[in-house]
């Protein structure tokens, strides 16, 4: 039987994108070898997931460099892992902090560069609508989140391109999406775009950058308590004016919502991350991006490319809409 010419095409089309599906699924395999002792910076170790990954690299015969917010996450570190890994105290919203910080993985490196750089920076971000928010409050996520991220590591790139290292952001991917006023989404972009541009020159160098974008995940990463704190603090210094035009009965949905955006969109498994980070960390040709979670890879990727008008209906939905002219309870202060 002779195959007609469009035949023909299609099957030469289907070789042609199998063939780069088998080229590519081999390629991703590939691993870096002889990776003991090669040393690796980890910041946010008081966190699960910071924490997890040093644990899970001290294991592999790695050199971890844990950097912790307080003494007492240094010490529980390391009490359960080996005597390779060291601990710093790390504030990246302090430049003579990171200043320390950079003198002290210089002289653990010896002269033999750094490997690898995991930076996991979320400042404590009040969530609330833009006009209940100082400058302050962006200032408290912007300086750990970003402007921190971007100190230390440039601060850190002699030491990485010395050991062809890589550089590994984590983002949470509902930054992917501006839904609630605060510095967090702000943070997460410019995150996404430093990554971006730090790629693509530090290619000649031999360097590697990778973002991993995640969930949100109970127990650690994210806590409604903090959440509703905050909103109560901002509510209760606004202005009458202001309280008035939105309405108490607005305060308390507005809360309802956020506690059920939490409850539905946390996850308690971090281990989809962690697997993420360790092929950014020892495949020999680590992905620009990852997804870690069902929401990451599919639902704020979604929001983030749909048109405005889908996105800003689906998150009218999700949350109340202010009282406005006083057609609503007027606002009252709520004791915390």
């Amino acid at each position: 039987m002779r195959l007609s010419l469009s035949d023909s095409l299609h099957i030469a089309i289907l070789a042609s994108i199998l063939s780069v599906i088998i080229y590519w699924l081999i390629r991703d395999s590939h691993r870096v070898r002889n990776l003991s002792g090669k040393h690796v910076f980890i910041t946010g170790c008081d966190t699960r997931l910071g924490n997890s990954l040093a644990k899970w690299l001290d294991k592999r015969g790695f050199s971890v460099i844990a950097a912790c917010a307080t003494e007492k996450g240094g010490q529980e570190l390391q009490s359960c892992c080996s005597l390779s890994l060291k601990t710093v105290n790390l504030n990246l919203a302090d430049s003579k902090s990171i200043a320390r910080t950079v003198v002290f993985v210089t002289k653990e490196t010896a002269g033999k560069g750094l490997f690898g750089l995991v930076i996991h920076a979320e400042g404590e971000a009040p969530v609330a609508p833009t006009d209940w928010l100082r400058i302050e409050d962006f200032h408290s996520v912007l300086d750990v989140s970003l402007l921190g991220l971007i100190e230390i590591t440039l601060n850190l790139l002699p030491l990485l391109k010395k050991a062809d290292g890589r550089v590994v952001n984590l983002i949470n991917a509902k930054g992917l999406m501006a839904f609630v006023g605060g510095g967090y989404g702000l943070s997460t972009w410019g995150m996404e775009a430093f990554s971006d541009t730090l790629r693509r020159e530090m290619q000649h160098f031999g360097m590697k950058v990778s973002i991993i974008e995640h969930d949100f995940f109970k127990a650690g990463e994210v806590n409604s308590d903090v959440i509703e704190k905050h909103l109560l603090r901002l509510w209760n210094r606004l202005t009458p004016e202001t309280r008035d035009s939105y309405g108490e009965k607005y305060f308390v949905e507005y809360i309802k919502a956020q506690r059920s955006s939490v409850k539905r969109l946390c996850d308690s498994d971090i281990s989809k991350v962690i697997k993420c980070m360790e092929h950014a960390l020892i495949a020999k040709y680590p992905r620009t991006r990852y997804g870690a979670g069902w929401d990451a890879k599919f639902f704020w990727l979604f929001l983030s490319y749909a048109p405005s008008c889908l996105s800003d209906m689906l998150l009218r939905m999700t949350f109340p809409a202010p009282a406005v002219n006083g057609r609503s309870v007027p606002g009252v202060l709520i004791n915390i």
